[in-house]
């Protein structure tokens, strides 16, 4: 039967609600449908103090607020030119589902209810919106449509582009490289350029000698060279890092994005150039998502936070410990290091307790930022006072958690939403340089 051009009907699912409470908002005219198994699932996440819990809370408000005191029996106007909001009572299997799944699950059920709604409305178009892949199989295999929440996915062009920041300029005469070092730096011109992002990056080829590094500066409106710097004990192995410790040094860039795979160096770098600085903030702070704490596993683990945070964090104090062994035990680097570990100027925080903080003139690293959905980073990049430094590093191929992919993750969201700002840097780090071993790892496995 051919479909009329009435308002679609969407079902969504509890895992949408969990990533972005927003979410009813971003489906124009269209009318929404929440199965009451739904409710029921983000009850037993409204208590705690992670995102998702945040986002259940924050759900549940939102709701009572559209309602205003309605009931739902033909559903509640969302906002002016918006679609029709309406909770969903539980309906009996289906017989084909009766047949088809053994097990009575809240993901059944709502299976069960989006089913019944395409049943009662054979002249609409109704699909589930879930982020669960499994679900959307079985959705589609009782021929109902099923797609994910597509509103801050970033397309497979623009995640191309984020891997291919760097752009390679044809040789130059001597005369307009030295303007890249000296004076006032080289104006687009002088290579042929008619515009530029800003800190746009880019690599200025010469036969049989090193490549010359250079940044788009928007504040000068100049083209300015990159030179190989040491930050800590710390220095750059290749241009991709050189770029990076460039821009995590650069005081007028506020907010940088390091992706690559592991090994490349992406939160050494991060942490070396925030201890070389450290006069010049009040506290540094690491962090990184915990995603097997999600469900709560933590409270089993013995003794008090920094107890149970300890394994989690262990990647980063291994990062401290390289740049440490970089310098003699007694020498006044490793004893800052010491001093700065106990007098708490450099901390190791869990990311929920960041929630709430204004964080003044703090130079902060968040590790594995791959595994935030974009709500979480934006919530982090506000907490951002004055003269605060954000840096997020991460490997947008290496996910963990179940409801995120490449495409919506929070660090690929960032890193193609601030392009073209004056404030922002983004480097793809390329070659590995943990060990041969690693990058052959990466590469092969």
């Amino acid at each position: 039967m051919k479909k009329s051009k009435q308002p679609k009907i969407f079902v969504l699912d509890t895992n949408v609600i969990l990533h972005d409470y927003r979410s009813i908002h971003n489906f124009q005219e269209n009318d929404i449908v929440i199965p009451i198994a739904v409710i029921e699932e983000l009850d037993k996440f409204k208590k705690g103090n992670e995102t998702l819990n945040f986002n259940a809370r924050e759900f549940v408000r939102e709701m009572d607020k559209i309602t205003d005191n309605q009931l739902f029996d033909k559903g509640a106007r969302i906002a002016r030119g918006k679609g029709l909001i309406k909770i969903e009572l539980g309906h009996p299997f289906s017989e084909q589902m009766a047949e088809s799944f053994f097990d009575d699950t809240q993901d059944h059920r709502i299976l069960a209810t989006t089913q019944w709604i395409q049943e009662k409305n054979p002249d609409r178009v109704v699909a589930l919106v879930t982020k669960d892949i499994n679900l959307r199989m079985k959705a589609k295999a009782l021929r109902i449509m099923a797609q994910d929440y597509l509103t801050d996915k970033v397309t497979e062009e623009k995640v191309e582009n984020i891997h291919k920041e760097v752009k390679v300029l044809p040789e130059a005469p001597q005369d307009k490289i030295d303007k890249l070092f000296y004076g006032n730096g080289a104006t687009l011109k002088d290579f042929k350029l008619k515009n530029a992002v800003p800190n746009q990056l880019f690599k200025v080829e010469r036969e049989g000698m090193h490549s010359i590094l250079a940044r788009y500066s928007a504040f000068t409106n100049t083209l300015v060279g990159i030179k190989k710097v040491k930050a800590y004990g710390i220095e750059s192995r290749n241009d991709e890092q050189t770029f990076a410790l460039d821009a995590l040094l650069n005081p007028d860039i506020k907010l940088v994005s390091l992706t690559g795979t592991a090994g490349t160096g992406k939160t050494l770098l991060a942490l070396a150039a925030a201890i070389a600085q450290e006069q010049g903030y009040d506290q540094i702070l690491l962090s990184r998502p915990v995603i097997p704490l999600q469900n709560q596993d933590m409270g089993f683990l013995p003794g008090d936070i920094k107890d149970k945070m300890g394994p989690y964090m262990l990647p980063l104090y291994d990062n401290l410990s390289v740049i440490k062994k970089s310098f003699k035990d007694t020498s006044k680097e490793a004893v800052r290091i010491e001093e700065m570990l106990r007098m708490e100027k450099l901390m190791i925080s869990p990311l929920a307790y960041i929630r709430g903080r204004s964080l003044s003139n703090v130079f902060f690293i968040i590790d594995e930022a791959q595994n935030l959905t974009p709500h979480e980073v934006k919530t982090i990049i506000t907490r951002a006072g004055e003269g605060s430094k954000l840096v997020f590093t991460g490997d947008i191929h290496q996910i963990d958690s179940p409801y995120l992919d490449i495409h919506s993750n929070g660090l690929t969201h960032l890193s193609e939403k601030m392009y073209g700002q004056e404030l922002f840097s983004h480097i793809n780090l390329i070659k590995g340089e943990r060990s041969e071993l690693s990058e052959l790892a990466g590469k092969l496995l």
